[in-house]
């Protein structure tokens, strides 16, 4: 998979009170990813992208709310998330600054 590809499937990291829990107890960690992604480009791309090996991919589809502005009916976009668990011994740094 090329870099480009790699790169548009995984949008940000997702920092939490959670995912911080997630990643002391079963180290998991959170990723806000692209809607068309499937697990197998998640766990590709997490591999080539940060060098660890990925145990598992669990995904999320979190429906958007409706909200209103001004009398005017409108809809926040549906996201998709994606839980990565790591091989026992691997972590990432979310935090980092490129």
């Amino acid at each position: 998979m090329s870099n480009i590809k790699l790169l548009s499937v995984i949008r940000a990291p997702r920092v939490s009170e959670k995912t911080a829990r997630l990643q002391e107890l079963s180290n998991q960690y959170a990723f806000e990813v692209a809607t068309t992604a499937t697990k197998g480009d998640i766990k590709q791309a997490i591999e080539s992208l940060f060098n660890v090996k990925v145990e598992a991919v669990n995904v999320v589809n979190v429906k958007g709310k409706s909200k209103s502005f001004r009398f005017r009916e409108g809809r926040r976009a549906d996201t998709r998330k994606a839980y990565v668990r790591l091989a026992e011994g691997q972590s990432i740094d979310v935090m980092a600054k490129a």
